[in-house]
């Protein structure tokens, strides 16, 4: 079985830190059910593992919080879906580079929903839309934009941190950082794109499409 809770308001982030790393201690000792955690931040921007320093372009922008999962500045704040997988990878094949790529596919899946093509692009991390109504790159390729953002890390094979999907943020948010250290992209979300999706909507979408991705191996 895995949980599901949905934290409505802003969250705090040291808070759903210490809750998740309690949470993936109790999985991982056999005393709680794995769970997806959703929840919204306010604004912040997160420095994982990899973070480059010259990244992050605006520090007094937003609070700035380190942190143990895996990738490079990213942006939290209203209006984004943040989807904490506390799962055991352990009992899901002890695998965690196809776990990653059951993630993106997740959010694949959940964006597929609202007839948008989420695409992932080798040595990006993420989950990327292309853009063929804005200029071509300089490299003459179609523009892209990035509309989720994934980073976990794993305690005893059970993982947490997780994903975030861009449903209504402000996107000029993500001006005081360089998103997981790629300048050349941009940042989109699902309003952006022209669609009227709430985040009820994308609760629901994650829900069912998570069943499609994970239920089978669980």
């Amino acid at each position: 079985m895995v949980e599901w809770i949905t934290t409505p308001g802003l969250t705090d982030y040291r808070e759903a830190e210490a809750w998740m790393e309690a949470r993936a201690t109790a999985i991982a000792a056999g005393k709680a059910e794995e769970c997806i955690w959703l929840v919204e931040h306010p604004p912040l921007y997160t420095a994982g593992t990899s973070a480059k320093l010259d990244d992050l372009t605006d520090p007094d922008r937003f609070p700035v919080f380190e942190t143990r999962r895996g990738g490079q500045y990213t942006y939290h704040g209203p209006g984004q879906r943040v989807a904490y997988t506390l799962l055991n990878v352990g009992k899901r094949g002890h695998d965690v580079r196809a776990f990653v790529q059951d993630l993106e596919e997740w959010v694949i899946a959940t964006l597929d929903t609202f007839n948008v093509k989420g695409e992932i692009r080798e040595g990006r991390v993420g989950v990327w839309v292309t853009r063929p109504e804005k200029p071509l790159r300089p490299d003459g390729g179609l523009a892209e934009d990035k509309i989720a953002a994934i980073g976990i890390r794993l305690r005893k094979w059970v993982s947490f941190h997780g994903l975030s999907i861009n449903v209504e943020p402000n996107l000029s948010h993500f001006d005081g950082i360089v998103p997981c250290g790629i300048a050349e992209h941009g940042v989109t979300s699902l309003v952006d794109l022209g669609l009227p999706v709430t985040m009820e909507d994308v609760d629901v979408a994650l829900r069912q499409s998570f069943d499609s991705v994970f239920s089978e191996q669980a």
